[in-house]
């Protein structure tokens, strides 16, 4: 018995011991929830019903040079209402005027908002959708709205803003002005001045605003104030004269469409400065249309052609291996080197002529021979005068996607016994039309190269944060005596009855350049694919130079005309003679009332159209894709896009109301 009652009392210290163990170990483990863990669990709580948004801040606008808008941040409100925070009384008091108010300022039935607000309050919906893509001043009208004045937590005032991009002037040089965009995945497309200037100026910091999570799942605000305000973006005023890039656009248009051409690009810079006053980069469409595709001027690096006999013409004078002077054999139009053979646009040629006129008439026979015979013992001698102007150097400008310019050397994969004759008329070289304009213009700029120039000020309202002066490349590419030479020669292309661009000579104002064609798949053996570059470079007034310009057209129609002195010439004329007449630039040219109306209207159907309250999704198809984005992200739905080009396809149909829309995905080709 006594064994017994050991036995018991020993199991009854057994349970005491492993319940005193069992209370310390639920004490530690509250402890520990408690004070250490305590905070953990809590903002886990905290993320599961609040978290800390993300906003973005106003982009810096871009302006042109004379204060008008190119791009410009638009903040862009949705305003909500949630029905289960609003007391009786104030219902009672507020939500008559409050209908009154919206109906004023929307221009709708004062019935129509009173009907959904009693029928959120009946629904007990938090989170009714009251009015999208509100202006900032509609939206600071409607904070002092009755029962909106009150707030979230009381009158049920809700609102979220996301910044929309506009650009008033629609598609004139948008892949100059240009976009950052970032996708899901977080990364960066970056194009034109607005890329290139993003994370520098126009970007902005980003702000933080608390949201609280409803009891129907719905993010809302948490207060009128922002925990941190964002800091909007810098402008940038750029170089981009509104006027003169109006002029440039409608001129490039209407010779593409006219020639039924692929592709086209005009550039036109202030000679003393490099400022760039124009830049169009039109592309074709599979219907025939033209839009900005693709920034051509800065990236498309191809052969120039007889352009590029200015380049060779000044390398020979630097190297006295010839004079203007200098008499060559055209060889009836037709020279054979190895198993190649140089060909002149006239059959017969021209006999023996000067080197002056071998320029005016843009004669292949004549470079290549000059070149070849002159630097055969030494081509590098050739190369390195070249690369001494510094033409195997891209311009190093902030816009992103330069074309690389390719010179190549003795020696280089590449190089043969025919490169040296087909280098001297703009053949296995290449260039894009930006670098081969600021040679140009080097030569009407007395030999003072620039570099190109799109910003003129970064600035933060009318503070000037950083002034962009201008930027010399090279203060001499050549003697001034070549200078004053090649001047002459390329007045003598235009004012000489002989000369490629003669048709173009005017009476009234001078100019000076130099025309090109330029073969392309020549390489290909049916003929049929054979496709040309029509150019024309220059500047004027060609004795007093204040812009420099270039047109180039890819591909125009053979049946229509391919010569660069029918194709492009006419628009570097038409632009001359325009802004000559807008900006007089000498003084026996009589100033005319002259104002382009097309980019104010421009400007007033683009305000129309951003302001169009869509409330369904429009037919995207056959829309620029750039287009279709924007109107897209105008309306507050996310995009994703894949390809290139138009619309093909859109994954939400047309006629989908808004409202049910999050997401759409376009295909396009």
């Amino acid at each position: 018995m006594a064994i017994s009652e050991k036995n018991i009392m020993n199991r009854l210290y057994l349970i005491a011991g492993g319940l005193l163990v069992f209370a310390i170990t639920v004490v530690v483990k509250l402890i520990d929830i408690q004070m250490v863990k305590g905070v953990e669990y809590k903002e886990l709580a905290m993320e599961k019903t609040e978290f800390m948004f993300t906003i973005q801040p106003n982009r810096g606008n871009i302006y042109a040079d004379d204060g008008s808008l190119l791009a410009a941040s638009v903040a862009k409100y949705e305003i909500r209402f949630d029905a289960n925070t609003v007391k009786k009384e104030d219902w009672d008091n507020n939500i008559d005027p409050l209908c009154d108010s919206l109906g004023v300022l929307f221009n709708k039935p004062s019935a129509y908002y009173s009907q959904l607000f009693r029928k959120a309050r009946a629904n007990k919906n938090g989170y009714k959708l009251i009015a999208r893509n509100v202006e900032y001043l509609e939206y600071a009208r409607m904070r002092k709205f009755p029962l909106f004045r009150y707030g979230p937590n009381r009158g049920g005032f809700m609102e979220t803003h996301r910044v929309v991009r506009e650009y008033p002037l629609g598609k004139m040089a948008a892949r100059s002005i240009g976009y950052e965009r970032v996708d899901e995945e977080g990364h960066i497309t970056r194009v034109g001045l607005d890329g290139a200037f993003g994370s520098t100026y126009l970007r902005g910091n980003e702000g933080k605003r608390l949201k609280q999570k409803s009891a129907g799942g719905e993010w809302k605000p948490v207060g009128f104030d922002n925990i941190i305000e964002p800091q909007d973006g810098r402008d940038i005023v750029t170089t981009i004269n509104t006027n003169i890039q109006d002029i440039a656009h409608q001129a490039l248009l209407k010779q593409l469409e006219d020639y039924k051409a692929d592709h086209g690009t005009v550039v036109v810079m202030e000679t003393k400065t490099g400022e760039i006053k124009a830049i169009s980069n039109l592309g074709r469409t599979d219907e025939g249309k033209y839009y900005e595709k693709l920034n051509y001027a800065v990236g498309e690096s191809h052969e120039p052609g007889s352009t590029f006999k200015l380049m060779s013409m000044v390398a020979a004078l630097e190297d006295k291996v010839i004079d203007t002077s200098s008499i060559v054999d055209t060889e009836k139009g037709r020279w054979r080197i190895y198993d190649r053979t140089v060909k002149d646009s006239k059959w017969g040629g021209y006999g023996k002529i000067s080197m002056a006129k071998a320029f005016a008439i843009s004669s292949n026979t004549a470079f290549a021979k000059m070149i070849h015979e002159n630097y055969k013992a030494n081509p590098e001698d050739y190369v390195n005068r070249l690369m001494n102007m510094g033409l195997h150097k891209n311009l190093e400008l902030p816009i992103m996607g330069e074309g690389q310019p390719v010179l190549r050397y003795p020696g280089d994969n590449g190089w043969s016994g025919i490169s040296l004759a087909w280098m001297s008329h703009g053949y296995e070289v290449a260039m894009t039309p930006l670098q081969t304009l600021a040679f140009y213009n080097a030569i009407a700029n007395d030999g003072e190269m620039v570099r190109p120039r799109f910003i003129k000020q970064a600035r933060v309202g009318n503070k000037v944060l950083k002034e962009f002066k201008k930027e010399v490349i090279n203060p001499s590419i050549c003697s001034k005596e070549t200078i004053k030479k090649v001047q002459q020669l390329l007045k003598d292309v235009v004012e000489k009855d002989y000369g490629t661009g003669n048709g173009l000579y005017s009476k009234n104002f001078s100019m000076a350049g130099k025309t090109g064609t330029c073969q392309k798949n020549y390489v290909a053996k049916d003929p049929d694919k054979l496709a040309y570059i029509s150019s024309f470079v220059g500047y004027f007034p060609a004795d007093n130079p204040q812009y420099s310009c270039i047109v180039v057209i890819h591909e125009p129609d053979k049946s229509v005309g391919y010569y660069g002195a029918d194709v492009s010439g006419p628009v570097f004329k038409s632009l001359a003679e325009k802004i000559y007449i807008t900006s007089p630039v000498a003084d026996e040219v009589v100033p005319q009332n002259h104002k382009s109306d097309r980019s104010d209207q421009s400007y007033k159907s683009f305000y129309t159209h951003v302001q169009k309250q869509y409330q369904v999704i429009p037919d995207l198809k056959g829309m620029s894709g750039m287009d279709a984005v924007a109107i897209l992200e105008n309306l507050g739905v996310q995009v994703e896009v894949q390809g290139n080009g138009k619309v093909k396809q859109q994954s939400v149909a047309k006629g989908t109301n808004i409202k049910e829309v999050e997401k759409i995905v376009l295909q396009l080709s």
